[in-house]
């Protein structure tokens, strides 16, 4: 193992830095145009992630999607870990996920950040991190609701964490919690209204 180098103000911005710009990489676009499925953000509800992916018809590029857009936030988490230590770690994989939600490379105008925080999470704390994708897992079986699913297992996330031992990454996962109710503003809306679409349904917000 790489022994941890001695953590600063300026390493940890260019930790930031590095993990901001792997997070605003827009897989679900790549993936889209690697498979031929047009723009996605003219597609379903316009988003760049797996669920919008999924709205195209195309199951394995939606599962691509997801899978890099997790990544982006546990390899930045576990990148980080191993060169400057748990402080590093968390400044990474919160910087990971505010590149995912604005992008530089698409105006700021990015996802909404689950498939990230979910990646962010395994990596920062793996018990709470199945935790987490279980009570995603869970509630999206019961009401087949991408949307309420993601904040169902957000809000809880600090929960697992306090529970299962690691209070260190509760106030993190606090902030990012916060962030995808943020990102999730419309989605609560139809929620409230009863016209949230289900999973692989179409959407137009």
């Amino acid at each position: 193992m790489i022994p941890a180098l001695e953590t600063g103000p300026a390493l940890l911005g260019v930790v930031g830095l590095l993990a901001y710009v792997l997070g605003s990489v827009p897989f679900g676009i790549v993936m889209a145009r690697l498979f031929g499925l047009g723009d996605l953000r003219k597609i379903g509800s316009g988003n760049i992630g797996a669920t919008n992916v999924l709205r195209t018809g195309n199951k394995l590029a939606a599962f691509l999607t997801l899978v890099l857009d997790a990544g982006k936030g546990g390899i930045a988490v576990l990148a980080a870990r191993a060169t400057l230590g748990e402080d590093a770690a968390q400044v990474a994989g919160f910087a990971a996920f505010l590149g995912h939600c604005f992008p530089v490379f698409l105006g700021f105008k990015g996802g909404k950040g689950v498939a990230t925080f979910l990646g962010t999470l395994l990596a920062l704390a793996w018990p709470v991190g199945l935790a987490a994708c279980a009570t995603w897992a869970a509630v999206a079986a019961v009401s087949r609701i991408s949307s309420l699913s993601a904040l169902v297992a957000a809000a809880l996330a600090p929960v697992w964490a306090i529970l299962l031992g690691n209070s260190a990454a509760a106030l993190l996962l606090v902030l990012l919690a916060g962030l995808i109710f943020w990102r999730h503003a419309g989605n609560i809306s139809r929620l409230l209204a009863g016209t949230e679409p289900r999973i692989g349904k179409s959407t137009k917000g």
